[in-house]
C-alpha cells in the first residue's frame, strides 16, 4: 500500500506537470472566456452529481459509512487524472484542462458548501471540513505542479520542446500502471478486498450515479463531440485523491476510503463503452469533414 501511494503521488504530479508544459496559460483560461460552456459545465458536475447522489441516498437505505463516502464523492470535482481518461474518449484536451483546473479552484468554496448541504440531510460520520483544508489539498495537488510546468516553459523553452514528448510518454507509462498498481494491491492486500464488499444496494447506487453522471456531461456539453466527450468524462471523474484526503481528517472516516476505490472501478468499467462509442463518433466526423 505504501509503493502504491507513492505511485499515486508520482503519477498525479506527472500528469498535472504535463498540462502546466503543453498548454498556455491563455489554453488554460480559455473556457473563462465561454460563460455558456462554463455555466453548462459546473451545473453538470457541481449541481446535477451531488443532487442525483441526494436522491439515490433518499432511495436506497445505506449503511453511514457508504453515505458518507458517496457524500464526499459528490462534494469532490476536479480529478487529476481527468485529462488521461478524456483522451481515452477523444475529448478536447484544452477544455477538458481548462475545466480541470477551474473545478479544482472552485473546490475551496463548492467541496465545503455542498458537504454542508449533505449534513443538513444526513448523518455523516466525518467533521466539517474547513475550506483552508481544501484549499491546500488542491494547491499541493493540482496547482503547484501546473505552475511548475508553467514557470518552466518561460525559463527553459527550449529544454522544455525537447523534454515535453517524453514526459507526456512518462505520464502515459505511470498511469497505466497506476491502473495496473490498483487490480494489484485489491488481489494482494486482504483488507482492502474485503471493504470492496459494500453489498448490493451501494453497488447499484454508485452505478447510476456514475450513468447520470456520463448522461449529464453528454447532454450539456454543447454541439461538439469532443467536448461532450470531456464534460461527460469530467462530471463522473470525482477528485478520489481529494475524497480520500477528506474522510483521512478523522478515523471515524476512515471505513468510507474503500468506497471510494469502488466507486473509481465502477466508474471506469462504466465510462468505457461510452468512451469507445464517443471517441468512433468524433473520428467519424473528422473524416467527413
Amino acid at each position: 500500500m505504501d509503493i502504491l501511494l507513492i505511485l499515486v503521488n508520482v503519477t498525479v504530479f506527472t500528469l498535472m506537470l504535463t498540462i502546466g508544459i503543453n498548454h498556455s496559460l491563455g489554453q488554460l483560461t480559455a473556457l473563462w472566456r465561454e460563460p455558456g460552456v462554463l455555466l453548462r459545465s459546473l451545473i453538470s458536475v457541481l449541481v446535477v452529481v451531488p443532487v442525483v447522489a441526494i436522491v439515490l441516498l433518499w432511495l436506497f437505505d445505506l449503511p453511514p459509512y457508504i453515505v458518507t463516502a458517496l457524500a464526499v464523492l459528490a462534494a469532490a470535482p476536479g480529478a487529476p487524472l481527468t485529462t488521461r481518461r478524456s483522451q481515452m474518449a477523444g475529448a478536447d484536451l484544452t477544455y477538458v484542462s481548462t475545466l480541470q483546473l477551474t473545478l479544482a479552484l472552485l473546490a475551496v468554496a463548492a467541496t465545503p458548501l455542498i458537504l454542508a448541504i449533505f449534513y443538513a440531510l444526513f448523518e455523516l460520520t466525518i467533521e466539517h471540513v474547513s475550506p483552508l483544508e481544501v484549499a491546500s489539498q488542491v494547491a499541493r495537488v493540482t496547482f503547484l505542479p501546473v505552475v511548475v510546468g508553467l514557470v518552466l516553459q518561460l525559463a527553459a523553452p527550449k529544454l522544455i520542446a525537447k523534454a515535453r514528448k517524453p514526459l507526456n510518454i512518462l505520464a502515459n507509462i505511470l498511469f497505466l500502471l497506476l491502473a495496473f498498481a490498483i487490480i494489484v494491491a485489491i488481489a494482494v492486500v486482504p483488507d482492502l478486498r474485503e471493504g470492496l464488499g459494500v453489498g448490493w444496494a451501494a453497488y447499484a447506487a454508485i452505478l447510476i450515479l456514475a450513468v447520470a453522471a456520463i448522461v449529464s456531461g453528454h447532454l450539456l456539453g454543447g454541439q461538439r463531440l469532443d467536448r461532450r466527450a470531456g464534460l461527460a468524462t469530467a462530471t463522473l471523474a470525482r477528485n478520489a485523491g481529494l475524497a480520500v484526503f477528506i474522510l483521512g481528517l478523522t478515523e471515524s472516516g476512515y471505513p468510507s476510503i474503500p468506497v471510494v476505490v469502488v466507486y473509481m472501478l465502477l466508474g471506469s468499467v462504466t465510462a468505457l463503452p461510452y468512451g469507445i462509442w464517443i471517441k468512433r463518433r468524433i473520428s467519424s466526423n473528422h473524416l467527413e469533414e
